[in-house]
């Protein structure tokens, strides 16, 4: 059942507790899991349908322009997202004050190639700013990737600024020689700002051996 509680998630809150966290490169200092996230107030779960008033979309500004998005429009895109059955938004809970401090997106591309495996895609981490070195970064990281494995996904791809690049490579993501750049081209009319920061995609593949920790 895709269910927390009373409210309807937006995948099976099981998948978290099958992940196994020994196959991440990444170095906890302390051990936290999905499961065991490192405070008794702290809970990481699918983002669920009561979410909305938890923050989540402030949550997001926090990482880009989201826009005035009604009650109705995100209960709307949660049962489109679930519908779809490919979205596999994950966040953090503050339980103590019902808020959400942490989020990333696992996004499932099905392909022809690789005898018609899936492919996944990082997007949309954000941690809230007033929680910073309690390895949250890392931990909604780390726990997209092994849902992405789980899944079957036979790689996992993200884009990311230049500065962020030694940060996803502690994490097991690797760039891609030939094949590291960014292209996009937009529908919505935005301009924005020109940057310094560069945007490169990595990525990392379901078998690939652990890489060393720069830290």
């Amino acid at each position: 059942m895709s269910r927390e509680g009373d409210e309807l998630a937006l995948y099976d809150p099981k998948l978290l507790h099958e992940l196994e966290f020994w196959r991440s490169p990444a170095k906890f200092n302390p051990p936290i899991t999905a499961i065991a996230p490192g405070e008794t107030w702290m809970k990481v779960r699918p983002l669920q349908e009561g979410d909305y008033d938890r923050g989540f979309l402030e949550l997001l500004s926090q990482l880009t322009k989201v826009g005035n998005i009604t009650k109705a429009q995100f209960l709307m895109k949660f049962a489109q997202m679930r519908a779809s059955g490919g979205y596999y938004v994950t966040v953090i809970e503050d339980t103590r004050i019902n808020r959400l401090i942490g989020s990333a997106t696992l996004v499932l591309e099905h392909k022809f190639i690789h005898g018609c495996s899936v492919r996944g895609r990082l997007e949309d981490v954000v941690v809230n700013n007033t929680y910073r070195g309690k390895q949250l970064g890392k931990l909604i990281v780390v726990t997209v990737n092994l849902l992405a494995q789980h899944l079957g996904c036979y790689k996992m791809s993200l884009d990311c600024k230049d500065h962020l690049i030694p940060f996803y490579e502690t994490l097991g993501y690797v760039l891609e020689p030939g094949n590291s750049n960014a292209m996009n081209i937009r529908f919505d009319g935005a301009k924005e700002a020109p940057t310094r920061d560069r945007s490169v995609t990595m990525s990392i593949a379901a078998n690939a051996t652990n890489p060393v920790d720069p830290s």
